[in-house]
């Protein structure tokens, strides 16, 4: 059964930094793009930062580069969003998925998503 699980997302005040972690099973993930996309309130979708398989690519939409980082260990099975300079802008539901997304996700498997809110 593919999985995706992402967590660590929390209340954060701005200027601060958050790690979000999702868990891929039931795939051969390093054969994978894996994409974090995220929704805001009353908001489309976003892809916000893709990494290829092998992790030597990557890709920010210009909302979030120079703040984010994504990157992955294929021996986990798992890809991180390193979120620094948070700002209210950035509150929004982060899912992961697979593959090289840019648009809609549908199609696409994604998981449950997990919360980030930055406010005081």
């Amino acid at each position: 059964q593919v999985q995706l699980v992402e967590s660590g997302g929390e209340l954060v005040q701005p200027g601060g930094s958050l790690r979000l972690s999702c868990a891929a099973s039931g795939f051969i993930f390093e054969s994978y793009w894996m994409t974090w996309v995220r929704q805001a309130p009353g908001k489309g979708s976003e892809w916000v930062s893709r990494i290829s398989g092998g992790g030597g690519d990557t890709e920010y939409a210009e909302s979030v580069k120079g703040r984010f980082t994504i990157s992955r260990d294929n021996a986990k099975n798992t890809v991180y969003l390193q979120m620094n300079d948070l700002n209210a802008d950035d509150t929004a539901v982060y899912y992961c998925a697979r593959g090289r997304i840019a648009g809609s996700t549908l199609g696409h498997i994604v998981g449950q998503g997990t919360q980030v809110t930055v406010s005081l």
